[in-house]
């Protein structure tokens, strides 16, 4: 595989049912993480394996790992734990590894699961759109506003598309900067350069999803912020009708946003375990007890 990995087995004298791959968010590159330790202190009594890894770095400082890539180190590390623990292995995407573990399920059959936290169904740009603009809003700013920052964000995939007016972009940029809302777009505070790009911007899902035929668990903090979880779930709904897969489970966790703890940055490493919410650890039981 190349990265370096934890291996969490079962517990001594606890069959070895199957294994899970974990991959990251967008935040958390690291193979230690408390989602990842919850995953494991969860599963591992009950006889499932968990390897995670560092995720690999981007094609340069401040890029994010390309979903490709991504997805090719998820089954180099598949076929390791398959080999390891002669079990079946499934995949566990959180957020932007969501996307990474279901096209990964999406090109090898032998995937045995896959098990989701946060997916969205719609693209990167369309994510964070709907992220940006929910920011806002949850901060009391107003529909003029947010329409704003509305106009800037799509300004800015333009140019990364490699299109786009600079000059019209200019002018926003600089009526947006100094705005009270504006650290909340996740925008620079400069155009991006003509060579700049965002390869995965417009990356779609659903065609991976309609690919899928083994059983899929989507899990969804009833107060999400990040992703648009309504819209992503009829995406999937039409995707496992296409395709006639009838596993499909989504559960609905209360009192959680993006992060399955009620209060808890993403971003941290330093969240507690007890700090998860018990709902969430109920509902990994429940599914992985079928698999």
């Amino acid at each position: 595989m190349g990265r370096p990995a934890l291996l969490r087995l079962p517990d001594p004298g606890v069959e070895t049912r199957g294994g899970i791959v974990a991959l990251h968010g967008a935040s958390l590159p690291q193979r230690e993480q408390p989602l990842f330790e919850h995953l494991a202190i969860t599963l591992t009594p009950m006889g499932f394996a968990v390897l995670s890894f560092d995720r690999r770095p981007g094609r340069k400082a401040g890029e994010d790992t390309p979903l490709d890539v991504q997805a090719d180190d998820a089954l180099a590390a598949v076929e390791l734990l398959q080999t390891t623990i002669d079990a079946p292995v499934g995949l566990f995407g959180y957020s932007q590894g969501a996307w990474s573990a279901s096209s990964a399920a999406s090109r090898d059959p032998s995937v045995a699961f896959l098990a989701t936290l946060g997916c969205s169904g719609v693209s990167p740009a369309e994510q964070m759109r709907f992220h940006t603009d929910e920011l806002l809003r949850r901060a009391g700013f107003d529909a003029s506003d947010r329409a704003q920052a509305r106009e800037l964000r799509l300004a800015f995939e333009a140019i990364l598309r490699g299109g786009g007016d600079r000059t019209a972009a200019t002018a926003l940029l600089r009526s947006a900067v100094d705005q009270p809302w504006f650290d909340l777009t996740y925008l620079d505070r400069e155009l991006p350069a003509p060579d700049d790009a965002w390869p995965d911007m417009d990356y779609d899902p659903e065609p991976a999803f309609e690919k899928l035929t083994c059983p899929i668990l989507l899990i969804y903090g009833a107060d999400e912020e990040c992703v648009p979880a309504a819209a992503s779930e009829q995406v999937w709904r039409r995707a496992t009708q296409t395709s006639g897969n009838q596993q499909l489970t989504v559960v609905t966790i209360p009192d959680c946003g993006h992060f399955p703890a009620p209060v808890a940055d993403a971003s941290s490493r330093d969240v507690p375990i007890a700090a998860f919410s018990p709902a969430y650890t109920i509902a990994l039981r429940r599914w992985f007890a079928e698999r």
